[in-house]
């Protein structure tokens, strides 16, 4: 209690302005915490590290209620040695541009921010930047998707290479990619390229299309399904990416396609059995195409390729 009854002395902050305007009212008061959410005391708390604590949270700005949540809610899911640099990661958030509230979210959406060390989240934030996310564009990604906060730079890196190297896009698209569709570092890498060779190859639909429409947004089976349906249950030939993906389920159901809910629904059943099918019957080529090696007393199973 009497922690808490030293949190909330105040600091006489006196006021000429409204003293001459108002020479009978009383000085201002303010409260620490009011005072708290500065840089100084931010990078205080990052220099120090500083464990997590209600009194630490209150500092960066939280409400009593926001602090109070966070350090229970840390308490219950992390192990006690994560808390020396808990806050300093909190801070780092909040020098990146979030505020309490937001920082808030972005823990709740992704707990494992909690475990990530200041020096990382720097260098992670760091790389983003090096990556065309300027300031706006960075915290808009971080927000969607705080995951990518979590990932090694290496990891990153190897998916920006993917997409300019296997899918061809330039620095710009890549970037608008990941500024657009952050999710997309997380995509199995196998399902990623088959999405780009179905679009590019069977749709004929070229990189700068495909970032237009906002495309990586989508899975696989979503955007093979909406092409399918057009083409087998409609008399649009070809049909654009554009017109596809620019809609929600429903509107592209009702607006695009001119069908039903229940048609498309009997559809999509209908086409993951064919593909279900297809895929054991591919399964069963390449296994006819196996070539075993000896090496050593060791068998070394080569699988020919598929070329889509």
């Amino acid at each position: 209690m009497a922690g808490w009854i030293a949190r909330y002395n105040t600091l006489l902050v006196p006021c000429p302005l409204l003293f001459g305007k108002f020479p009978h009212q009383p000085p201002l008061y303010f409260t620490r915490r009011h005072l708290s959410n500065t840089p100084d005391n931010i990078l205080h708390n990052q220099e120090t590290g500083e464990e997590l604590s209600v009194h630490g949270l209150l500092d960066l700005g939280f409400t009593d209620s926001q602090a109070e949540h966070i350090y229970d809610t840390f308490s219950k899911s992390t192990r006690g040695s994560t808390a020396k640099h808990a806050l300093s990661t909190l801070s780092t958030l909040i020098v990146l541009g979030f505020n309490p509230s937001s920082v808030l979210k972005l823990v709740e959406k992704c707990p494992e921010l909690y475990l990530v060390k200041e020096s990382q989240l720097q260098q992670r934030i760091g790389n983003l930047r090096k990556l065309g996310l300027v300031e706006g564009s960075l915290q808009r990604v971080v927000s969607h998707h705080p995951q990518i906060l979590t990932m090694k730079m290496k990891k990153i890196n190897h998916r920006v290479l993917f997409l300019k190297e296997k899918c061809l896009f330039t620095t710009q698209q890549v970037t608008d990619i990941f500024r657009d569709s952050p999710a997309v570092i997380q995509e199995d890498l196998d399902q990623l390229e088959y999405k780009f060779q179905y679009v590019y190859f069977r749709m004929g639909v070229k990189q700068a299309e495909m970032v237009k429409s906002r495309l990586f947004r989508f899975t696989l089976d979503e955007v093979r399904n909406r092409h399918c349906f057009l083409e087998r249950q409609t008399t649009i030939v070809n049909p654009k990416i554009s017109s596809m993906l620019s809609v929600d389920q429903d509107m592209f159901v009702t607006q695009v396609a001119k069908a039903t809910s229940e048609e498309f629904d009997v559809f999509q059943r209908l086409l993951m059995r064919e593909w279900q099918e297809e895929d054991l019957a591919d399964f069963g080529n390449i296994s006819d195409d196996e070539e075993e090696e000896d090496d050593g007393g060791k068998r070394r199973i080569i699988l020919a390729k598929w070329d889509t």
